[in-house]
């Protein structure tokens, strides 16, 4: 990812990790494009973790997306 402003990152990672989610409920869990897709959002998230050394400590919107993607991960796995 070119970007290191917060938001744009955060976006980025709601996005891929949609896609993830999509894929995973048509093809599978284990499927060659949800492991891709499972991939890409690990490269993100781990950018972000990264750049977020150098932002100001965490807002709200940083927070919330933080919860969404916690509370996201009981509803696949039922």
């Amino acid at each position: 990812m070119d970007s290191n402003n917060p938001s744009e990152m955060l976006d980025a990672i709601k996005v891929k990790r949609a896609m993830m989610i999509n894929c995973a409920n048509k093809k599978g869990f284990t499927s060659e494009e949800t492991i891709k897709y499972s991939q890409e959002l690990d490269v993100l998230i781990n950018e972000y973790q990264k750049a977020s050394q150098q932002f100001p400590r965490p807002n709200e919107e940083v927070k919330f997306a933080f919860n969404q993607m916690i509370m996201i991960w009981p509803k696949i796995f039922v």
